[in-house]
This record gives structure tokens, C-alpha cells and sequence, in this order.
């Protein structure tokens, strides 16, 4: 990836964090970028399970058994879902061959009711990650984030959260594989 590549973002790409990032909101983070413009950038951390199961906040998905997500730190009191499926739902936006965020909530819920849409296929998120405008540019000038392109696919979601970040880091080869190995604490290596 050329030097520009790696400060220009865009939707579909992953951003990683960095090894020793301190924010306690992205440690060891991936996070799946929606949406980057000039007013600003809309991601949601795709290996940050929470505690609640999507039954317990949602009464017409309560048949699902699915954890949710923390997409982020900002407006933990909305959800949002990506899912993969060769078809979009409508109002959909595609972050990559057949990966698409949000659309028609009702939409969704029928499809995964009647079994159209494969239940691992979806994921939510409570919250998500937001950056104003030139915020997340001056993130990656300061080298806080990795960009990952062009690695977003089914597979993704196949890994497990806890080895996700590591496993992205170590395909990219080089430097970052070496990084995937990092401990947390710096003191430590």
C-alpha cells in the first residue's frame, strides 16, 4: 500500500489500532469504517463483544441468541447491524462484496424470521465510532490506526474477536506482523 493509501481512508476499509493505543474504547480494535468524508467518519468495532444478547434489547429478535457488539464509544444507545448477503436490503450501503450496513430494520427482521437471511450472517452493534471532520486523518498522521484494505470479506467474521486484530496484523505481513505479536504493555516486550 502506498504512503497516500495509508492516509486516505475510505468505506470498507479496516482501521487497526495501533499496538499501545491507551483509549480503553480501542485497545486491540478493529474497526469496519462505513463512512469517511470531509464532514467527518462513521465506524463500528467489529471485535468488541458485549455482555447483553441481542433478545434482551430487542423483543422481535428475542429468537436470536446473538451477542452484540460495541461499536463504539459515541450514542451506545443505538444499533446498528452489518450483514452479509448477496442481495441488500433496501436502503443498504455496500462496505465490500456482498457486506452491507444497515437498511430496512423491518426488512431485516422478516428475512431473519423466515429464514432468508442466515442468523450468523447479521451482527449488531450498540453505539459506534465517530470522528468530526479531519479528526481521523490527524488519528492516522499520528500513526493511532492501520489501514487494512481490501481484506474485508465473509472470512472476516469467521475469525473469533479476541483473534481477529492479531490474525489482520499478521496477513499484512512485514512490520505488522511483527506488531501482531506486540504485548500490550510496552514495558513488556
Amino acid at each position: 500500500m502506498s504512503k497516500d493509501e495509508l492516509h486516505n481512508p475510505k468505506a470498507g476499509d479496516l482501521l487497526i489500532s495501533e499496538p499501545f493505543l491507551q483509549d480503553e474504547n480501542f485497545v486491540r480494535s478493529v474497526v469496519l469504517l462505513c463512512e469517511h468524508s470531509e464532514e467527518g467518519s462513521f465506524g463500528l468495532i467489529i471485535n468488541k463483544p458485549s455482555i447483553l444478547k441481542l433478545g434482551e434489547l430487542v423483543e422481535a429478535l428475542d429468537f436470536l441468541d446473538k451477542d452484540v457488539f460495541v461499536g463504539g464509544p459515541v450514542e451506545q444507545n443505538t444499533l446498528h447491524f452489518i450483514y452479509i448477503g448477496e442481495r441488500a436490503l433496501e436502503g443498504s450501503i455496500s462496505l465490500g462484496e456482498n457486506i452491507w450496513w444497515g437498511g430496512d430494520y423491518d426488512s431485516l427482521v422478516d428475512k431473519l424470521k423466515l429464514g432468508l437471511l442466515d442468523h450468523d450472517s447479521v451482527r449488531f452493534f450498540l453505539g459506534y465510532s465517530g470522528w468530526g471532520s479531519e479528526q481521523l486523518d490527524d488519528e492516522l498522521s499520528e500513526e493511532t490506526w492501520i489501514i487494512c484494505r481490501d481484506k474485508l470479506d465473509a472470512q472476516t467474521f469467521n475469525f473469533t474477536p479476541e483473534e481477529l486484530w492479531r490474525n489482520l496484523l499478521k496477513n499484512m505481513g512485514g512490520e505488522f506482523k511483527v506488531k501482531a505479536n506486540y504485548p500490550l504493555d510496552p514495558r513488556l516486550n
